[in-house]
């Protein structure tokens, strides 16, 4: 396994075009991991209290209807 000085300076000796590249994989990587540990995040959060919604809107609402319904009322 390389230590980070060891990469670093295996990634100076590279061409300017092989350092975009490898910018580019990385960041590739950064993003994946990124959004791999905000799903794995929210799927380990407590599910929220739906029951104290209860009576503010039906069960069922035809969300574009009920935003045209407000859009009128305001």
């Amino acid at each position: 396994m390389s230590t980070y000085s060891e990469v670093l300076s295996q990634a100076q000796s590279l061409t300017p075009e092989e350092q975009q590249q490898l910018l580019e994989v990385l960041s590739a990587l950064m993003r994946d991991r990124a959004t791999t540990h905000i799903q794995g995040s929210s799927e380990r959060l407590p599910r929220k209290n739906l029951k104290r919604w209860r009576g503010f809107l039906p069960y069922r609402v035809d969300a574009l209807e009920f935003q045209l319904q407000l859009r009128k009322e305001g």
